[in-house]
Protein backbone atom coordinates (compact mmCIF):
# COMPACT_ATOMS: atom_id res chain seq x y z
CA UNK A 1 0.00 0.00 0.00
CA UNK A 2 0.92 3.94 -0.55
CA UNK A 3 0.60 4.59 2.48
CA UNK A 4 1.57 2.99 6.58
CA UNK A 5 -2.07 1.86 7.01
CA UNK A 6 -2.81 -1.35 9.24
CA UNK A 7 -5.13 -3.84 7.20
CA UNK A 8 -4.97 -7.06 8.25
CA UNK A 9 -5.04 -9.74 5.56
CA UNK A 10 -7.55 -11.93 7.21
CA UNK A 11 -9.80 -8.52 7.21
CA UNK A 12 -11.19 -8.76 3.26
CA UNK A 13 -12.94 -12.64 4.56
CA UNK A 14 -14.22 -11.15 7.70
CA UNK A 15 -15.33 -8.16 5.95
CA UNK A 16 -17.20 -9.88 3.17
CA UNK A 17 -18.74 -12.45 5.88
CA UNK A 18 -19.97 -9.18 7.61
CA UNK A 19 -21.55 -7.74 5.14
CA UNK A 20 -23.26 -10.99 3.77
CA UNK A 21 -24.97 -11.07 7.08
CA UNK A 22 -23.15 -14.64 8.19
CA UNK A 23 -20.62 -12.79 10.78
CA UNK A 24 -22.19 -12.18 14.16
CA UNK A 25 -20.16 -9.08 15.56
CA UNK A 26 -18.89 -9.30 19.16
CA UNK A 27 -19.67 -6.86 21.84
CA UNK A 28 -16.64 -4.34 22.00
CA UNK A 29 -15.31 -3.36 25.44
CA UNK A 30 -14.51 -0.48 27.17
CA UNK A 31 -10.98 1.50 26.61
CA UNK A 32 -8.86 4.26 26.70
CA UNK A 33 -5.52 5.62 25.14
CA UNK A 34 -3.81 8.54 25.97
CA UNK A 35 -1.94 11.33 23.96
CA UNK A 36 1.10 12.52 26.27
CA UNK A 37 2.14 15.50 25.07
CA UNK A 38 5.18 17.78 25.66
CA UNK A 39 5.94 21.23 24.28
CA UNK A 40 8.73 21.28 21.53
CA UNK A 41 9.87 24.36 19.69
CA UNK A 42 6.56 25.14 17.64
CA UNK A 43 4.64 22.63 17.89
CA UNK A 44 4.30 19.62 21.21
CA UNK A 45 5.52 16.00 20.58
CA UNK A 46 3.18 13.25 21.12
CA UNK A 47 4.72 9.93 23.06
CA UNK A 48 4.10 6.92 20.49
CA UNK A 49 4.84 3.34 21.07
CA UNK A 50 5.75 0.64 18.34
CA UNK A 51 3.68 -2.59 19.01
CA UNK A 52 5.68 -5.97 18.75
CA UNK A 53 4.91 -7.70 15.65
CA UNK A 54 3.96 -10.49 17.59
CA UNK A 55 1.17 -9.17 18.99
CA UNK A 56 -2.39 -10.41 18.00
CA UNK A 57 -3.83 -6.99 17.57
CA UNK A 58 -2.02 -4.53 15.50
CA UNK A 59 1.34 -5.87 15.65
CA UNK A 60 4.15 -2.80 14.79
CA UNK A 61 1.93 -0.71 14.53
CA UNK A 62 2.54 2.97 16.38
CA UNK A 63 -0.21 3.72 19.24
CA UNK A 64 -0.14 5.46 22.39
CA UNK A 65 -0.42 4.06 25.59
CA UNK A 66 -3.78 2.66 26.50
CA UNK A 67 -5.76 -0.44 27.50
CA UNK A 68 -9.10 -1.64 28.63
CA UNK A 69 -11.21 -1.40 31.65
CA UNK A 70 -10.18 -3.04 34.40
CA UNK A 71 -13.52 -4.06 36.45
CA UNK A 72 -11.87 -2.99 39.39
CA UNK A 73 -11.15 0.79 38.09
CA UNK A 74 -15.27 1.38 38.81
CA UNK A 75 -14.08 1.75 42.59
CA UNK A 76 -15.63 4.80 44.01
CA UNK A 77 -13.10 4.58 46.65
CA UNK A 78 -10.44 6.75 44.19
CA UNK A 79 -9.77 10.09 46.00
CA UNK A 80 -10.90 12.42 42.90
CA UNK A 81 -9.83 16.00 41.74
CA UNK A 82 -10.68 18.10 38.85
CA UNK A 83 -14.41 17.60 37.02
CA UNK A 84 -16.92 15.69 38.54
CA UNK A 85 -17.70 11.94 37.84
CA UNK A 86 -21.30 13.77 36.93
CA UNK A 87 -19.35 16.00 34.20
CA UNK A 88 -17.27 13.65 32.92
CA UNK A 89 -20.63 11.31 32.58
CA UNK A 90 -22.12 13.67 30.42
CA UNK A 91 -18.92 14.31 28.61
CA UNK A 92 -17.63 10.55 27.78
CA UNK A 93 -22.01 9.82 27.18
CA UNK A 94 -22.06 7.37 29.53
CA UNK A 95 -23.14 7.13 33.19
CA UNK A 96 -20.91 8.30 36.35
CA UNK A 97 -19.90 4.88 37.56
CA UNK A 98 -19.03 3.87 33.79
CA UNK A 99 -17.33 7.83 33.17
CA UNK A 100 -14.67 7.03 36.35
CA UNK A 101 -13.37 3.50 34.97
CA UNK A 102 -12.49 4.58 31.72
CA UNK A 103 -10.86 7.79 33.09
CA UNK A 104 -9.36 5.66 35.62
CA UNK A 105 -8.35 3.08 32.73
CA UNK A 106 -6.65 6.69 31.14
CA UNK A 107 -4.65 7.62 34.05
CA UNK A 108 -3.71 3.90 34.87
CA UNK A 109 -2.77 2.12 31.79
CA UNK A 110 -0.66 5.71 30.74
CA UNK A 111 1.47 4.95 34.06
CA UNK A 112 1.53 0.98 33.41
CA UNK A 113 2.81 1.87 29.57
CA UNK A 114 4.81 4.82 29.78
CA UNK A 115 6.05 5.27 33.26
CA UNK A 116 3.99 8.61 33.80
CA UNK A 117 1.45 9.12 36.62
CA UNK A 118 -1.36 12.30 36.72
CA UNK A 119 -2.16 11.55 40.22
CA UNK A 120 -0.76 13.70 43.21
CA UNK A 121 -0.50 14.34 47.16
CA UNK A 122 -3.23 16.82 46.66
CA UNK A 123 -5.72 17.66 44.29
CA UNK A 124 -3.49 20.74 42.98
CA UNK A 125 0.04 18.93 42.89
CA UNK A 126 1.49 15.92 40.39
CA UNK A 127 3.80 13.26 41.68
CA UNK A 128 7.29 14.06 40.59
CA UNK A 129 9.46 11.18 39.52
CA UNK A 130 8.08 8.02 39.43
CA UNK A 131 11.60 5.53 38.18
CA UNK A 132 12.46 4.66 41.73
CA UNK A 133 12.43 0.55 42.29
CA UNK A 134 9.63 0.94 44.85
CA UNK A 135 7.44 2.85 42.10
CA UNK A 136 8.48 0.22 39.58
CA UNK A 137 7.34 -2.83 41.88
CA UNK A 138 3.84 -1.10 42.18
CA UNK A 139 3.67 -0.29 38.27
CA UNK A 140 4.44 -4.23 37.99
CA UNK A 141 1.58 -5.08 40.18
CA UNK A 142 -0.94 -3.20 37.80
CA UNK A 143 -0.11 -4.87 35.40
CA UNK A 144 -0.51 -8.24 36.76
CA UNK A 145 -3.65 -7.18 38.18
CA UNK A 146 -2.52 -8.12 41.64
CA UNK A 147 -3.07 -4.56 42.98
CA UNK A 148 -6.12 -3.06 41.92
CA UNK A 149 -5.57 1.52 40.38
CA UNK A 150 -7.66 2.28 43.62
CA UNK A 151 -5.24 0.32 46.09
CA UNK A 152 -2.16 1.62 44.54
CA UNK A 153 -3.18 5.10 45.15
CA UNK A 154 -5.00 4.82 48.63
CA UNK A 155 -1.27 3.27 49.55
CA UNK A 156 0.70 6.02 48.53
CA UNK A 157 -2.38 8.80 49.24
CA UNK A 158 -2.67 10.37 45.88
CA UNK A 159 -5.82 11.89 44.28
CA UNK A 160 -6.58 11.23 40.54
CA UNK A 161 -6.08 13.97 38.63
CA UNK A 162 -9.18 14.04 36.60
CA UNK A 163 -8.31 17.52 35.50
CA UNK A 164 -5.20 16.88 33.56
CA UNK A 165 -7.24 14.62 30.99
CA UNK A 166 -9.18 16.69 27.89
CA UNK A 167 -11.48 13.95 26.08
CA UNK A 168 -10.55 14.74 22.17
CA UNK A 169 -12.20 11.60 20.38
CA UNK A 170 -14.32 8.06 20.39
CA UNK A 171 -13.67 5.30 17.43
CA UNK A 172 -15.00 1.62 18.12
CA UNK A 173 -13.38 -0.94 16.67
CA UNK A 174 -15.03 -1.87 13.12
CA UNK A 175 -17.88 -5.09 13.90
CA UNK A 176 -16.19 -7.40 11.77
CA UNK A 177 -12.70 -7.54 13.98
CA UNK A 178 -12.41 -10.45 16.46
CA UNK A 179 -11.72 -7.87 19.18
CA UNK A 180 -13.03 -5.38 19.76
CA UNK A 181 -12.83 -2.04 21.33
CA UNK A 182 -14.97 0.97 22.54
CA UNK A 183 -11.93 3.39 22.86
CA UNK A 184 -11.58 6.85 23.91
CA UNK A 185 -8.89 9.10 23.29
CA UNK A 186 -7.74 11.47 25.79
CA UNK A 187 -4.88 14.42 25.37
CA UNK A 188 -2.38 15.25 28.64
CA UNK A 189 0.56 17.26 29.08
CA UNK A 190 3.69 15.15 30.49
CA UNK A 191 3.42 16.57 34.55
CA UNK A 192 7.02 18.65 34.90
CA UNK A 193 9.47 16.39 36.59
CA UNK A 194 8.56 13.20 35.09
CA UNK A 195 9.73 11.75 31.99
CA UNK A 196 8.24 8.83 29.43
CA UNK A 197 9.73 5.12 29.31
CA UNK A 198 8.88 2.20 27.47
CA UNK A 199 7.72 0.12 30.58
CA UNK A 200 5.17 -2.23 28.23
CA UNK A 201 5.87 -5.47 27.46
CA UNK A 202 3.45 -5.26 24.57
CA UNK A 203 5.65 -2.47 22.97
CA UNK A 204 9.83 -2.80 21.30
CA UNK A 205 10.18 0.78 20.74
CA UNK A 206 9.18 3.92 21.87
CA UNK A 207 9.31 7.54 20.27
CA UNK A 208 8.26 11.12 20.80
CA UNK A 209 7.17 12.79 17.32
CA UNK A 210 5.53 16.07 16.18
CA UNK A 211 1.81 14.93 14.68
CA UNK A 212 2.90 16.40 11.38
CA UNK A 213 6.03 14.12 11.29
CA UNK A 214 4.68 11.15 12.14
CA UNK A 215 1.67 11.51 9.94
CA UNK A 216 4.14 11.99 6.89
CA UNK A 217 6.26 9.60 8.01
CA UNK A 218 2.94 7.23 7.88
CA UNK A 219 1.91 8.98 4.34
CA UNK A 220 5.17 7.47 3.28
CA UNK A 221 4.49 4.09 4.29
CA UNK A 222 7.91 4.07 6.77
CA UNK A 223 5.19 3.94 10.24
CA UNK A 224 2.31 1.71 10.39
CA UNK A 225 -0.54 2.85 12.16
CA UNK A 226 -4.44 2.41 12.57
CA UNK A 227 -7.12 4.86 10.79
CA UNK A 228 -8.03 6.35 14.58
CA UNK A 229 -4.15 6.39 15.65
CA UNK A 230 -3.82 8.72 12.01
CA UNK A 231 -7.00 10.90 12.59
CA UNK A 232 -5.84 11.44 15.98
CA UNK A 233 -2.26 13.04 14.66
CA UNK A 234 -3.78 15.16 11.76
CA UNK A 235 -6.06 16.69 14.33
CA UNK A 236 -3.25 17.74 16.78
CA UNK A 237 -0.96 19.20 13.97
CA UNK A 238 -3.27 22.87 14.27
CA UNK A 239 -2.27 23.03 17.76
CA UNK A 240 1.20 24.73 19.10
CA UNK A 241 1.63 23.78 22.52
CA UNK A 242 0.48 20.91 24.50
CA UNK A 243 -2.05 23.74 26.74
CA UNK A 244 -3.17 24.95 23.57
CA UNK A 245 -4.62 20.87 22.70
CA UNK A 246 -5.75 20.52 26.09
CA UNK A 247 -8.29 23.93 26.06
CA UNK A 248 -9.58 22.54 22.76
CA UNK A 249 -10.29 19.48 24.11
CA UNK A 250 -13.95 20.20 25.65
CA UNK A 251 -15.10 21.23 22.24
CA UNK A 252 -14.53 18.34 20.42
CA UNK A 253 -16.96 16.00 18.93
CA UNK A 254 -17.17 12.28 20.99
CA UNK A 255 -20.04 11.02 18.85
CA UNK A 256 -18.03 7.60 18.07
CA UNK A 257 -16.72 6.82 14.61
CA UNK A 258 -17.34 3.24 13.76
CA UNK A 259 -16.19 1.82 9.97
CA UNK A 260 -19.33 0.38 7.66
CA UNK A 261 -19.09 -2.24 5.22
CA UNK A 262 -21.08 -2.90 2.37
CA UNK A 263 -21.30 -5.16 -0.98
CA UNK A 264 -21.43 -3.15 -4.02
CA UNK A 265 -20.71 -4.57 -7.78
CA UNK A 266 -18.58 -7.52 -6.68
CA UNK A 267 -16.45 -5.56 -4.24
CA UNK A 268 -16.60 -5.16 -0.29
CA UNK A 269 -16.41 -1.02 0.57
CA UNK A 270 -14.79 -0.48 3.75
CA UNK A 271 -15.44 3.45 4.89
CA UNK A 272 -14.92 5.13 7.76
CA UNK A 273 -17.77 8.07 8.44
CA UNK A 274 -15.85 11.40 7.87
CA UNK A 275 -12.75 9.74 7.57
CA UNK A 276 -12.63 9.67 3.50
CA UNK A 277 -8.13 8.71 3.13
CA UNK A 278 -9.35 5.41 4.63
CA UNK A 279 -12.15 4.06 2.39
CA UNK A 280 -11.58 1.10 1.04
CA UNK A 281 -12.49 -0.84 -1.84
CA UNK A 282 -11.62 -4.92 -1.67
CA UNK A 283 -12.17 -6.53 -5.20
CA UNK A 284 -13.27 -10.80 -4.91
CA UNK A 285 -9.22 -11.65 -4.59
CA UNK A 286 -9.23 -9.72 -1.53
CA UNK A 287 -6.59 -7.44 -1.87
CA UNK A 288 -7.60 -3.60 -0.99
CA UNK A 289 -7.52 -1.35 -3.76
Amino acid sequence: MANGQWFPPEWPSRIRAFAEGTLVPVAPKRAATVMLLRDTDGAPAVHMLRRRASMAFAGGAYAYPGGGVDPRDHDLRIDWAGPSRAWWAERLGVDETGAQAIVCAAVRETYEEAGVLLAGPTPQTVVGDTTGADWEADRAALVARDLSFAEFLGRRGLVLRSDLLGAWTRWITPEFEPRRYDTWFFVAALPEGQRTRNASTEADRTVWIRPRDAAASYDRGELLMMPPTVATLRQLVPYATAAEALKAAPARDLNPVLARARLEDGQVVLVWPGHDEFTQHIPAGGEPA
